[in-house]
């Protein structure tokens, strides 16, 4: 039996930068269809180096309009948005899932004893004890960054109108082989920025480990709601 894929809502921040395929914007990286809407003046700067509390109304209202639209969950452009899951999740008649850092606690039940996930994120130092524990981040989960690298977190989070792949990809490599050498323990990482997605499956041949993102916990929450006919 066939059936005609439900489409997934997408907060959007407000945004110029490349959308490269396995970015959470560019609708390549779904086996599903995507709806997505603008948040306006939800700069990557804003969200996640500020606070984008006064926001929260906005996202709501395009939240409605997703569902409204035929959206059968929602989710957003960015992992620092967890700050919002509460109030999403309940101004929405669907599943919500403002952030990848959502699943760091279910993949480190699903780890072998000694073993945990780690983060890894575009700005460690505005990563927020709030933003991990509204994401039911486990307190002293191993965290890496690309903000010492010269390419990935200073053309997101500044919004420049290009992107050079090759050096946002060593960025990624260096952050997640730093982050696999700094603990021994490391069983799995998650990649809370969802522009981290076209990189994932070099990160997991330098390391090793599992990877984990926005697109794996978005596929496999749509598995849920719209299960597959056989």
């Amino acid at each position: 039996m066939t059936q005609t894929p439900a489409p997934v809502g997408i907060l959007m921040l407000d945004t110029r930068f490349p959308r490269i395929p396995g970015d959470i914007g560019n609708p390549a990286s779904w086996p599903f269809p995507i709806l997505t809407r603008k948040v306006a003046r939800a700069s990557p700067d804003r969200v996640v180096r500020r606070d984008p509390a006064a926001l929260l109304p906005d996202f709501i209202a395009a939240g409605q309009a997703l569902v409204t639209d035929g959206a059968v969950l929602v989710t957003t452009s960015c992992g620092f948005l967890s700050v919002f899951q509460h109030d999403l999740a309940a101004a929405l008649p669907v599943p919500v899932l403002t952030s990848a850092l959502l699943q760091v606690e279910t993949v480190n039940r699903l780890l072998p004893p000694g073993r945990r996930a780690g983060i890894l994120t575009i700005s460690a130092s505005t990563l927020s004890p709030r933003h991990l524990a509204l994401a039911g981040v486990p307190e002293g989960t191993p965290i890496g960054s690309t903000e010492g690298g010269s390419e990935f977190t200073r053309a997101i989070l500044d919004d420049e109108a290009q992107l050079d792949v090759v050096k946002a990809r060593a960025d990624l490599l260096d952050a997640a082989t730093a982050l696999r050498a700094d603990h021994p323990d490391l069983g799995a990482i998650v990649l809370e920025c969802t522009n981290m997605g076209p990189y994932a499956a070099d990160i997991r041949a330098a390391t090793g480990l599992p990877v984990f993102s926005i697109l794996t916990f978005v596929s496999w929450l749509h598995m849920g709601v719209q299960p597959p006919a056989f």
